[in-house]
């Protein structure tokens, strides 16, 4: 087998860990509350990537990959990892305890679904910030209004229920999340980056849990199952897998497998926890899913113009 299609199983493997760990958050809900499974999910996803930190550190340092640095460019180094994990860790705590709040009150399919219009919504926020977007993605836009009324909107009104609202808010969250991902990846490792983030978004979970929540061990421990396929899985497993794919496969052709993610939440969510969708909310997820495809489709390269007159 080639590393290309192994590449692309491993993805397509990753795609169904967080499609159905929208069950495991769910299934967390009844045992603790949102900022208490999100804390510690995510410190054990931040500690699940230090190994590998560690290996890949090991692995460069062996095959001199490492550029050789002086003490003053180590520390300045450290800062910027801290500082990047730092913002990206509060952009994934609001987006990510919007969606475990949201998930409380709204089934994992729709969750998955509804959370998978980050990427339309980037190429909004991508015109605010007065960046060039192409004009596919307008389309796109408009693709996910659509489906978003027709899964969400079921009584022909224009009002979200409360879950649905939050997992919207959630989506723009991730949104945000990623143009903040996007500004320090190209700079930074990326593997580090995200084990602080990770860090970052547990410790204030476990603060909001402190401050707001009433946490009980016997109860954290029988969520034992959910937290580490969160956990370990999701965040720590997933990520990893991610990577290591993506060395290997064609950016298309993951990005559209990564799209699987929402459909596998759907399919985990009838099997696990027996949750079903009426006609018009399964048309309105394939409208939803469409946009995101048509949103990774690569861009066609102009022809070359004629020769100059």
């Amino acid at each position: 087998m080639s590393k290309k299609m192994q590449s692309n199983i491993l993805l397509l493997f990753t795609a169904l860990i967080w499609g159905s760990s929208f069950v495991a958050q769910k299934s967390g809900m009844d045992y603790i509350e949102p900022f208490t499974f999100n804390g510690i999910r995510m410190v054990i996803g931040g500690l699940v990537l230090i190994p590998f930190i560690l290996l890949m550190d090991r692995k460069k340092a062996r095959d001199g990959a490492a550029a050789p640095m002086s003490d003053d460019e180590k520390a300045k180094a450290r800062k910027k990892i801290i500082a990047g994990g730092i913002c990206c860790g509060l952009a994934i705590f609001v987006a990510s305890s919007l969606q475990q709040f949201g998930v409380s009150y709204t089934t994992a399919g729709k969750a998955g679904f509804i959370t998978t219009l980050y990427v339309v919504i980037v190429p909004i926020i991508s015109v605010l910030l007065r960046k060039r977007v192409r004009p596919i993605m307008w389309l796109c836009v408009v693709l996910g209004a659509v489906g978003l009324y027709l899964l969400c909107m079921t009584d022909d009104s224009f009002k979200l229920a409360f879950g649905d609202m939050l997992v919207l808010l959630c989506a723009v969250a991730f949104a945000v999340h990623i143009m903040v991902v996007d500004h320090f990846a190209a700079k930074l490792d990326g593997t580090k980056l995200s084990c602080i983030q990770f860090l970052t978004s547990g410790i204030l979970g476990l603060i909001g849990m402190a401050i707001f929540e009433s946490p009980d061990i016997n109860a954290i421990l029988d969520c034992w199952l959910p937290i580490l396929y969160a956990g370990v899985l999701s965040c720590g497993l997933g990520y990893t897998f991610q990577v290591i794919a993506q060395k290997y496969a064609e950016p298309t052709v993951a990005s559209l497998l990564m799209s699987l993610e929402s459909v596998f939440a759907v399919i985990s969510g009838a099997i696990l926890l027996h949750e079903t969708m009426s006609m018009r909310e399964l048309t309105g997820c394939a409208v939803i899913f469409a946009a995101v495809i048509i949103s990774q489709l690569p861009e066609k390269k102009k022809k070359e113009g004629k020769a100059l007159q």
